[in-house]
């Protein structure tokens, strides 16, 4: 009895009998050379082929000895979490280069670097080369503008924020317009709010948006700049609407007038802050939703008086104002209030502090 088997033949492949005997022979001697091959060794297998063998031979040639000594000696002494540093080596890779350093020992060269999975040739010179040379100081600005221009809007230079003195946070909602000034060293300086119950009554007259607002400017202070909340309900939800183009004229009327009113030098000084960055900031959120600031800024209180170095400083002769004032919201949970006081602290820390260092 013959068993077919697939022969090439000038370039095609072709059927061929083969002896029942001879095929059940040669399975027997492959199934016993098999499990002599993979009998466990205490040296690493060697799978690679001739290609890959002179891959391993060329890594030699790209690198200098000293080269080679400074990658060895981060991929045997640094952690896991050491390794993840260099962009390349985040994930899985650096989990895999100190599984095989703890179980094979110390890496003796470069091409032992492709015994690890996910390492084949081209990966192991890109790693070698972000060792010797990590991300640059210029790459990290770049990634530091893209996320400051997310955060604010519009664009403003680093050199600005980083000449900042002082802010006045803005919150409005449909019922009350609340700020907070502070300076560069956190300390409040002022905290107030302001009600505007006419605003969403009638048919939204421009003339009561714009004697509302001029007002509620009047009683704010000088800064170098203003930052407004950028938030507003989902458009999908026709019900909200009007509550939608409150917020927008809200929005303009803010800008124009601030800008008219404090204007320096022709530069613009008011800003936009986004609403949900600032939620995360102070692990506020809860999927897209943000919850109240309340208990944030009542612990911001208590470690005012408490702390001798609080994360946020109000000063003694106000701090029993500001307290009567939080004390006088609490049941009522003034949202604005609160949430006007975290913004000023998170523009300080995530857009001015960050671009300073």
């Amino acid at each position: 009895m013959n068993v077919p088997s697939l022969l090439l033949a000038g370039g095609r492949w072709r059927c061929c009998p083969v002896p029942l005997g001879s095929f059940f022979f040669q399975a027997l001697h492959n199934s016993c050379c098999r499990k002599k091959s993979t009998a466990p060794k205490k040296s690493i297998p060697d799978f690679f082929d001739e290609n890959t063998k002179e891959s391993e031979k060329a890594l030699d040639k790209l690198f200098s000895s000293e080269q080679q000594a400074s990658i060895l000696h981060v991929l045997n002494t640094a952690s896991n979490k050491e390794l993840e540093a260099f962009r390349l080596l985040r994930g899985r890779k650096s989990i895999n280069i100190v599984e095989h350093r703890e179980k094979f020992g110390p890496f003796q060269n470069l091409e032992s670097l492709m015994h690890v999975p996910l390492f084949q040739y081209k990966t192991t010179v890109q790693v070698c080369n972000s060792i010797l040379n990590p991300q640059t100081g210029g790459k990290k600005k770049s990634q530091e503008n893209r996320l400051l221009r997310k955060l604010i809007k519009p664009e403003i230079g680093r050199e600005r924020l980083q000449a900042v003195k002082s802010i006045v946070s803005i919150v409005s909602g449909t019922r009350r317009i609340a700020w907070a000034h502070l300076d560069r060293k956190l300390a409040v300086l002022d905290w107030q709010q302001s009600e505007c119950c006419r605003l969403m009554k009638g048919t939204y007259l421009s003339s009561v948006y714009l004697e509302e607002i001029s007002s509620v400017i009047s009683k704010m202070p000088k800064a170098d700049l203003y930052v407004l909340e950028k938030t507003g309900p989902s458009f999908q939800n026709s019900s909200l609407f009007p509550i939608l183009l409150h917020f927008h004229i809200m929005e303009a009327m803010l800008f124009a007038l601030l800008n008219k009113t404090f204007a320096q030098d022709g530069h613009h000084q008011v800003l936009s802050m986004n609403r949900n960055a600032v939620g995360k900031h102070f692990e506020l959120m809860i999927g897209d939703t943000r919850t109240s600031g309340k208990e944030v800024v009542k612990q911001l209180l208590s470690e005012s008086v408490l702390k001798e170095e609080p994360r946020v400083f109000f000063p003694p002769d106000k701090i029993v104002r500001y307290r009567q004032l939080f004390s006088s919201t609490e049941q009522n949970r003034v949202e604005e209030l609160y949430d006007s006081l975290l913004q000023a602290i998170a523009f300080y820390e995530l857009a001015v502090f960050k671009t300073e260092s």
